[in-house]
């Protein structure tokens, strides 16, 4: 494919897991940088996403927005690379994408913000508890080498990203399993050369 390939980010974001789909796709692509509550706001910016959030891809004239999307895009669009499942991988890949997508981050973030569910009204939230949230994660990342078998894939992109984070920052109890799922996946040179991407963009972003 010769479309251009556009990143609209901000180093401090969740543009970090697209950063690092990007580097493991291994195609060339432009990078747009934006501000939060300004660039980001802008109209040409919401012309592109509406919510006025980061991180999006445009790919010729197709916008993604969502990182679990943009890696599933960028995975399927570049086969060569071999980040989308297999058949056999399938239901363990989207099944974990989606349950980072969904359980994984409404219950770090409300955990994160200080909301509590109550007890009786758990079965209302689609996260579920947060302690049964973390036990489930442990056991996904358990069950073999990365999230969807014996080989990486996308979904580990983006699964790991939140395991990742979540380590940094607390949200995500450090459990053993979630430390040495996050060392595997963060050996990776795609992973290395994305931050160190990020982390200059940031230096060079303050300095400004």
């Amino acid at each position: 494919m010769t479309e251009e390939l556009v990143f609209y980010t901000n180093p401090m974001s969740r543009g970090r897991i697209a950063r690092w789909m990007l580097e493991e796709i291994g195609q060339p692509y432009r990078t747009e940088y934006l501000t939060f509550g300004e660039t980001m706001k802008a109209p040409e910016y919401l012309s592109v996403n509406p919510m006025g959030k980061v991180p999006a891809i445009r790919h010729g004239d197709t916008v993604v927005t969502e990182c679990a999307a943009i890696c599933a895009y960028l995975a399927e669009t570049f086969p060569d690379k071999a980040l989308a499942p297999r058949p056999e991988e399938r239901a363990r890949y989207y099944r974990w994408m989606f349950f980072a997508a969904g359980p994984l981050e409404s219950a770090v973030t409300m955990k994160t913000l200080g909301f509590e569910i109550p007890k009786e009204r758990l079965r209302m939230a689609g996260c579920g508890g947060f302690g049964d949230v973390m036990n489930t994660l442990e056991k996904a990342v358990s069950a073999s080498t990365y999230i969807a078998g014996e080989r990486f894939t996308a979904a580990d992109v983006y699964v790991g990203s939140h395991v990742g984070w979540g380590l940094g920052f607390g949200g995500i109890e450090r459990r053993q399993a979630f430390v040495d799922y996050v060392g595997r996946i963060s050996e990776r040179e795609a992973y290395k050369r994305a931050n160190a991407l990020d982390d200059e963009a940031v230096k060079t972003m303050q300095a400004a």
